[in-house]
């Protein structure tokens, strides 16, 4: 079996997990700093907050495991461990897109509709939190398919 670059064992699916880590760890913080009532009232920012923080520990452990297999030069065999790794990828990617998209046009609305509540520059911020939770979907989409693509090959 070939080494398929971004799958588990390989530097460059390190580098996926390291970057899906910091874009979630970065939309949480920009979505927790100067917290108000504001925030907590609609339910999109409150699923971003959660959502980012099942995607952060994910990403960190499997990151622990690929450094692991990379030091020791040896890719994950285990069609099981595979199959884990891909189903948890699909569901936390299929969360990072609906709460980035569903944050950012709450986030479009209330800016667009001129509400008080967008006072300062929190509204802006809410826009990069939504955008880095993208960024996010899109690694965790591209560690999923190259996963994907290695899994038929284990069975």
């Amino acid at each position: 079996m070939d080494k398929l670059a971004g799958a588990m064992g390989t530097r460059a699916g390190l580098a996926l997990r390291l970057a899906q880590a910091i874009f979630s760890v970065g939309s949480l913080l920009f979505m927790c700093l100067d917290v108000s009532v504001f925030s907590y009232s609609y339910a999109p920012f409150c699923f971003l907050v959660a959502t980012m923080g099942l995607v952060t520990p994910w990403s960190l452990g499997l990151a622990t495991i690929d450094a692991f297999l990379v030091l020791v030069k040896r890719p994950s065999h285990q069609a099981r461990v595979l199959s884990a790794v891909v189903l948890g990828d699909w569901v936390l990617s299929v969360l990072s897109l609906s709460v980035s998209c569903s944050t950012f046009s709450v986030v479009d609305y209330l800016i667009a509709s001129g509400s008080p509540n967008c006072r300062g520059n929190i509204c802006r911020r809410y826009q990069l939190s939504a955008a880095m939770a993208f960024l996010t979907w899109i690694l965790s989409l591209t560690s999923l398919l190259f996963n994907l693509w290695l899994l038929p090959t284990l069975y």
